[in-house]
């Protein structure tokens, strides 16, 4: 039957899902608030209104919402009141999906590592292996090609699984939770609320692999009608762990242990690596087939990734940062002299929690963006501060104070929307700056 949809926002999970609507042969119109879009990539059949959300999107009886947009705003509490039906993209998309397994993988940092690393070791058993969601692949561009042999890998941000109360995967892994999306949530308890739908809905057939490590996710755990899996850097009596550059894998009776060449830079990335081999274990996937895929894996740019050396100091590129305890991770990776740059645009919390670690181990911070007077204000006394107009006049001013065996590092703490389209654009910009470096 062909229905009459309504499509809110017009970003690349938006325009995903608006398309997939027109090609299930639906009527389909599509709002956002920002006057102008590019929508080279929207299907020329969907009706466009840019600059509000008026009351036309009142005449479906679905409505798809991307995710970041407020569910409080006042075109969907009217169509709450007109019992219209409202979905998330990934909702409408699984509902249109075929597929053997579903993984899904949420937290606040580690997410795309742990959700594209997952997805390979599948693929090297299971050729019909896709990766989807907050990774960059909306589920939408994929749904009409799935089968029921697929096995769909979704890395799921707060917002997806804030609108997505229904959603239910075969294995969810729950990564860590620290502060973060604020500004969107209001609360840590809001937050933590939208993770809890990775597994809400789970029974006894599904799994849940949850960090031992971190004592909200730990907790959380305790709510579960799934088996639950932990993952540690330190031995357990039952689930996955880290010992002495082994990952053991006890549970129940079975014991195996593995020691795969690890290519990833950091500790947090053997929690990563961790999560994936109880996920994929779980699967099904044998250990040797595991032990190959994370010994050949490199990672995903924008995380912690090295640049260049330039004269005896290296650059490394961690543009995903997008919250303080993405780059307390990133500066806990090295021992000192470090140069950071950092600074964007604000998330609502404070960067205090950085304030020992820059004391301890940073020499200066070159601070770029909106931000920059709150993080100043919050680190006050823990170092060198050199404001900076662009990342580009920070490079240089980096370039001019940096000497042989300093690291700089740009782990921005902060979202990137000030200054860049996202977090990739704020990277590949860093990454092109350093290379022109000296030249």
């Amino acid at each position: 039957m062909k229905n009459n949809i309504s499509v809110l926002g017009l970003g690349k999970s938006g325009i995903s899902a608006a398309n997939l609507a027109v090609k299930l042969g639906n009527n389909v119109f599509a709002s956002d608030v920002v006057k102008t879009k590019k929508l080279e990539t929207l299907n020329k059949k969907v009706s466009v209104e840019l600059g509000c959300h008026s009351d036309k999107i009142l005449n479906s009886n679905i409505i798809i919402k991307s995710p970041g947009l407020c569910p409080d705003i006042s075109i969907l509490k009217k169509a709450q009141s007109k019992k219209i039906q409202i979905l998330s993209e990934v909702s409408f998309a699984l509902l249109n999906s075929k597929y053997r397994k579903i993984i899904a993988v949420t937290g606040t940092n580690g997410k795309t590592t742990t959700t594209d690393l997952i997805s390979k070791i599948i693929k090297s058993e299971h050729k019909n292996s896709i990766a989807v969601g907050n990774i960059g692949v909306p589920l939408s561009d994929k749904a009409l090609k799935t089968t029921k042999d697929t096995y769909i890998t979704m890395e799921l941000s707060s917002y997806q699984l804030e609108d997505s109360p229904n959603f239910k995967a075969n294995i969810s892994v729950l990564l860590n939770i620290t502060p973060d999306h604020l500004n969107h949530h209001k609360t840590m308890r809001a937050y933590i609320k939208s993770k809890e739908n990775i597994f809400v809905n789970q029974n006894k057939n599904d799994f849940l692999v949850v960090n031992y490590d971190d004592k909200i996710c730990a907790n959380l755990a305790k709510k579960a009608k799934s088996k639950v899996i932990f993952f540690s850097k330190k031995p357990l009596k039952n689930g996955v762990f880290y010992n002495d550059g082994k990952i053991v894998i006890q549970i129940g009776k079975k014991y195996f242990q593995m020691e795969p060449r690890i290519n990833i830079f950091g500790m947090h990335n053997v929690e990563n690596i961790l999560a994936s081999v109880a996920a994929t274990y779980v699967a099904g996937i044998h250990l040797k087939s595991i032990e190959k895929i994370i010994s050949k894996y490199k990672g995903v740019p924008h995380r912690i990734e090295f640049v260049k050396a330039i004269n005896g100091v290296s650059y490394y590129n961690d543009s995903k940062a997008t919250n303080v305890d993405s780059t307390r991770v990133a500066l806990e990776s090295f021992d000192k002299n470090i140069n950071l740059i950092m600074g964007g645009q604000d998330k609502g919390f404070p960067y205090t929690p950085l304030k020992q670690l820059i004391k301890k181990k940073v020499k200066a911070v070159f601070l770029i963006g909106k931000a920059s007077n709150k993080i100043k204000k919050d680190l006050r006394g823990a170092s060198t501060f050199f404001d900076s107009k662009s990342l580009e006049q920070a490079l240089k001013q980096v370039y001019m104070n940096s000497k042989d065996g300093d690291i700089v590092l740009f782990s921005p703490a902060c979202a990137s929307f000030d200054s860049f389209t996202n977090f990739e654009e704020r990277g590949n910009i860093f990454k092109s700056l350093v290379n022109k470096l000296g030249k």
